[in-house]
């Protein structure tokens, strides 16, 4: 493998992302050494200003932003999570996996906020210039469910969007399908209902799967 290589993971709220991002860490940053970057967004890998973006998106201190506004913001730590961030990493010869990317806005705010997913779609266009992910693993889970586990787990960690109604996280999910069916050489969906421990192993076979077929 000598070149860079994009790698995204998506999933709504409750999907287990971060534990399941945990542990493929743990089996991955053996193999790749210094070769990998793990990032998020919003916000990114030692970004600044992406990362003062991200306190103001989802502080629960703000509950009135405008949607539109919400958009925009999460654009622009975008737009410097891309310049700064993931191109130099990628023309580096980098595996960049993030948490979260472009998709999470088209679920999020397109779906979600209802603004339109060919219109968040557009707004994030100038921010990525063309940057996709080669691949990205998607967790996909009821959003009853999803939100369930937020409201037994995570009452200390709960942002602006965790507590948003069902109907705004089916929203979300449903985005998010239809991206799925959309791109289906990008995505590969993983059933995040399974217990954790499975979930965890199928995210692995499938990174295994994207890291070997691009070393042919």
């Amino acid at each position: 493998m000598t070149a860079g290589l994009f790698i995204s993971l998506e999933g709504p709220d409750g999907a287990g992302k971060t534990s399941v991002l945990n542990a493929l860490l743990e089996r991955v940053e053996p193999l790749l050494g210094e070769r990998l970057l793990v990032t998020r967004e919003p916000g990114g890998n030692n970004n600044q200003v992406a990362e003062a973006i991200r306190e103001v998106v989802l502080s629960p201190e703000l509950p009135t932003m405008d949607p539109m506004t919400e958009a925009l913001l999460i654009a622009a730590a975008r737009r410097e999570h891309v310049t700064k961030t993931i191109r130099p990493a990628l023309a580096a010869g980098k595996v960049v996996l993030t948490d979260r990317y472009v998709d999470s806005s088209i679920a999020y705010q397109g779906g979600g906020r209802e603004l339109g997913v060919q219109e968040v779609s557009d707004i994030n266009a100038y921010a990525i210039e063309g940057l996709m992910p080669k691949a990205t693993i998607y967790l996909d889970l009821d959003p009853a469910v999803g939100l369930a586990r937020i409201q037994n787990t995570r009452q200390d960690e709960v942002n602006r969007l965790d507590v948003e109604a069902l109907s705004f996280h089916e929203r979300v999910t449903g985005a998010y399908r239809e991206l799925v069916k959309a791109n289906p050489e990008r995505f590969h969906v993983i059933d995040a209902s399974q217990p954790l421990a499975d979930v965890i192993e199928s995210a692995w076979e499938t990174l295994q799967r994207i890291l070997a077929t691009e070393e042919d």
